[in-house]
This record gives structure tokens, C-alpha cells and sequence, in this order.
């Protein structure tokens, strides 16, 4: 069923058809389809083709410098890429995970708050709402955030304004919204004035209220669209994430923890410092992207999903009231032990921006947090290992340094690459019930689309223009003819060309 291999059987007098590039995600990707003569899909492939080279190209820099640098990486998430990078160089010093000054893991826990919920807040109302407030297959002039704002404008402006108190969190300890600085080896570069923390805290009663009505409305939209949402690229798969000790939700620090799609335990909060012990990572030549596993399962059988459905299904409770209220219906409503539906992405999603808002209150009326004791010490290592869990899923960054402090050796495994397989598995249901049989067109494009942006992928941790990027569907035979063509131009304008 997860066979992805082409071989001269399988290819023999199938079509293809291509759609590339995917929009309405950052970062460039493509699908690839063959169908057989009877229109039914055989194989499906989400492509990622750019190449950024960042494991490569950090290797000869000096280790204090990498914090900074990888989060260049993404304009939406760079506080996850700082802040994984931060805990990794913190071994460098001699620091072990979870033992910083309380005052910098206060902070750096506020600033993961305030990420997590700026970049769901951006997902879900931005880039996904559309859809889901207009319909898959509403007019395309319809899906983005400035038709919303006109059809919806309280829902419309209190998701952009839930994201911008996100980014004033991130401001206010990094000094800039997007690539600022925070997090240092051992520590934390800068307090929280007490100025500041009355600023945040000021609107974040308004927040958590505009956090737990996004909650309302997400289940709202999955209820009245039942049993489709439930079935709508739906998978059965293992998930994987950080929990606390006790089992609690964790975005920040934690053991890693696995399940099987009926709910097992595959491995429980073992240290994220020997993730090579349990994860492993596939190169295939069609893709620039990589395709982790479970080593105890396999390449076949141990591929997993990472993110909101992930954390939501593996945990074992919520510390914050509201959210873990919200937590026990979403469990109840999959009616067992884990739920896969892939459109409950965004359920999970939203009642993790919640359970920020409320960590965010927390934090700020903690003393702690202004706290001006920033930065431990310790002896001298040569290998450092950052775990995190990103808003798109958990994130590792590895790095290994000489004598001189230079980065000789570097491995990350982003979020994305992880949802790899299950989102090449939702493609190719959705085009199994959407493509087959059909002739092309502009609303089954977007079909396949959901299914990618459910996972929130970053194909190569970089922003575009909503809406700005072209897309080409292309229908070919085996002898590479033009059968169909759908043309989506820069400015949205849709040109169906029919080939012969």
C-alpha cells in the first residue's frame, strides 16, 4: 500500500499527471499522479525540488554563531529553529537539557508560547480558513485571507490579530518579529523588563478569549461536515512527539514518545539526545527530502506523523484548564484511542493555540520571568543535540564541533520531513477519490492542495506571497502527449488549455 517505487511494471501504460508548482504552502513542491486506463490512481508523490543545503553549508562556522543562522532557514517558524539550535549549543557549554537558570527557560518558554501561537494563528486563518469557510471547491477568488476579511470580518481580524500578539511576544525578548535574537549558549541574552510584561500582559485576557472562540468555530466547521472531514485524506498511521515526564503536552522540553495507530506505546520519553537510536532517515532520488522511520518497525511499516494531531493524540493530558477541556472532546469525538482524521489537524491545532495563550497568562504574571540570572556554564563538549517541538511538528538539530569550536558535522530533521510519507499517502487517497474518472479541473487542484496544507508544511522553511505563485496541471500519456492542461497565472487567473 506504501509502495512508492517505480519499476517498468508498474509505469508500463500508466499516466501522469503533474502539478507544479503546489500553492499556497511555503516553499516550492510538486505532485506527480499515474493513473491506469481506467483513470484509477497507481502511485502518488509529493516531490520537494529545491535544494537549500543548510546541514552543508553551517559545517566551518563557529558554534555560537548557529543560533542566528539556522533560522534563517524559515520566515514563519524562526523561533523554533533558534530555539532548537539554542538548546543544542547549550551542550556545547556543558549545559544539560532543562537545566538553565529558571528565569532563562521561563523566557525561552515564553518566546516558544509566542511562536507556536503566531504561526497556527497564521496556518488556520490565513492559509487555511478559506477553504474551509468557502468550501474546497468555492471560486478561487473566494480562497484568501482578504475574502474572509470581507465575509467574515470578526473571524478574519481576530485571527491577525491573534497572530500579532504572537509576534509582540517574540518582540518583546528577541527585539525584532521575525530573526531576532534570544537565545545564546547557557542561556538568554536579555530580560524581560517589567514594562514589557505589563504590555503583553494587557491583551491577554482578549487573546485567550479570541484563542478558545477559534476552538468553537474550528469544531463547528468539522461538525457540519460530517462523516467528509472525517474521511478527507484520512490515514492510519504511527505519531511521534515530545511528552513531559508525566506524560503532559510539551512543546518545549521532553521525552520523546511513539504510538501506533491503535493507540500503543512504541517507545516512551526516551531521551530526544539518542534520537538516532529510534529514528532513521531514507534518501529516494525523487526527492530532495528526506523520509524518517521508526527503526524498531522499519522503513515499511515505521513511517509517522508529527505536529498538532500528533501531539494532541500522544499526550496523556493538558496542564492549562481550558485547553485540556477542549483536549478530552477532540479525543472523544475520533471514538478511539487515537484519532487520524488528517482535517483534525486543524482541531488540534487551534486547542494548541489555546493551551499557549494560556501558558503565555502563566508565564507573564510569574516574577521569574524578569528574572536577570540568565546564563550557566559548564565544561567544554563536542557534541550537542537540540530537540523542540516546532508548531509543524517535533524538530531536531544535531551538531558536532572540533577543538577550535567549528562546526564539522550537522543534521536536522524538520517537521515536514517527517509528515513526509503520510503526506504522499494523503495525496494519493485524495486524488484516488477526487481524479479518478474526472475531467481536470481548477477545483480538483485545490483538492490535493487541502490535503498538503492540513500537515502545515514548510517545503523549504521559506515564505511566499499568498496566492502569488503559479501552478501548472499537466495530463500526459506514456509516449509524453499532451492530453489536458490547467493553467493557474500569478495574478489567479485560470487558462484551461486542452491538448491534443
Amino acid at each position: 500500500m506504501y509502495d512508492y517505487l517505480e519499476t517498468a511494471e508498474t509505469t508500463e501504460n500508466l499516466r501522469r499527471v503533474a502539478v507544479d508548482p503546489i500553492s499556497r504552502v511555503e516553499g516550492h513542491g510538486k505532485i506527480t499522479l499515474l493513473l491506469d486506463q481506467d483513470n484509477q490512481v497507481r502511485q502518488a508523490r509529493l516531490h520537494i525540488v529545491e535544494f537549500r543545503g543548510f546541514e552543508r553549508f553551517i559545517q566551518g562556522r563557529p558554534y555560537w554563531e548557529l543560533p542566528v543562522i539556522v533560522q534563517r532557514l524559515c520566515g514563519i517558524c524562526p523561533v523554533s529553529h533558534h530555539l532548537a539550535a539554542g538548546k543544542a549549543i547549550d551542550q556545547l557549554v556543558g549545559i544539560e537539557p532543562g537545566n538553565l537558570p529558571s528565569a532563562a527557560n521561563k523566557l525561552r518558554r515564553l518566546l516558544h508560547f509566542g511562536q507556536v501561537l503566531q504561526s497556527h494563528a497564521l496556518h488556520f486563518f490565513h492559509l487555511s480558513s478559506p477553504d474551509l469557510l468557502f468550501g474546497f471547491e468555492s471560486d478561487i477568488n473566494k480562497r484568501n485571507i482578504i475574502a474572509v476579511l470581507n465575509d467574515y470580518p470578526d473571524i478574519g481580524l481576530q485571527g491577525v490579530k491573534l497572530r500579532k500578539y504572537g509576534q509582540e511576544v517574540i518582540r518583546m525578548i528577541c527585539g525584532k518579529r521575525i530573526h531576532g535574537t534570544g537565545a545564546i549558549a547557557g542561556g538568554m541574552n536579555k530580560a524581560l523588563t517589567q514594562p514589557e510584561r505589563d504590555y503583553l500582559l494587557s491583551d491577554v485576557d482578549q487573546i485567550i478569549a479570541w484563542a478558545a472562540g477559534a476552538v468553537e468555530l474550528v469544531k463547528k466547521i468539522h461538525g457540519s461536515n460530517l462523516p467528509y472531514y472525517d474521511e478527507f485524506a484520512t490515514i492510519r498511521s504511527n505519531y511521534l512527539g515530545l511528552t513531559g515526564a508525566d506524560g503532559a503536552l510539551e512543546l518545549y522540553h521532553g521525552g520523546l514518545r511513539a504510538k501506533n495507530d491503535q493507540g500503543e506505546t512504541i517507545v516512551d520519553h526516551v531521551d530526544y539526545c539518542r534520537y538516532n537510536d529510534y529514528i532513521h532517515e531514507e534518501v529516494r532520488s525523487w526527492s530532495y527530502m528526506k523520509f524518517p522511520y521508526l527503526l524498531s518497525l522499519g522503513k515499511e511499516a515505521g513511517w509517522y506523523r508529527v505536529g498538532p494531531l500528533a501531539r494532541i493524540n500522544n499526550c496523556d493530558y493538558i496542564a492549562t484548564p481550558m485547553a485540556e477541556v477542549e483536549r478530552l472532546e477532540f479525543k472523544v469525538h475520533g471514538g478511539e484511542a487515537m484519532v487520524h482524521s488528517t482535517l483534525a489537524f486543524h482541531w488540534a491545532r487551534l486547542i494548541e493555540a489555546l493551551h499557549c495563550a494560556e501558558s503565555i497568562k502563566e508565564l507573564l504574571n510569574d516574577p521569574e520571568v524578569m528574572g536577570h540570572d540568565l546564563v550557566a556554564q559548564g565544561e567544554k563538549r563536542y557534541e550537542g543535540v537540540g530537540v523542540i517541538e516546532a508548531p509543524r511538528g517535533t524538530l531536531f538539530h544535531h551538531y558536532q564541533v572540533d577543538e577550535n569550536d567549528i562546526v564539522t558535522k550537522a543534521n536536522l530533521i524538520v517537521s515536514t520531513t517527517s509528515n513526509n510519507m503520510a503526506m504522499n499517502e494523503s495525496v494519493r487517497q485524495v486524488a484516488a477519490e477526487y481524479l479518478s474518472g474526472r475531467e481536470l479541473t481548477e477545483p480538483l487542484l485545490n483538492n490535493l492542495e487541502v490535503a498538503i496544507r492540513a500537515y502545515d508544511p514548510c517545503l523549504s522553511c521559506a515564505t511566499h506571497a499568498v496566492g502569488k505563485m503559479p501552478l501548472q496541471l499537466e495530463l500526459v500519456d506514456v509516449e509524453g502527449r499532451l492530453i489536458d492542461r490547467l493553467i493557474k497565472h500569478g495574478d489567479g487567473a485560470i487558462e484551461h488549455d486542452l491538448g491534443g
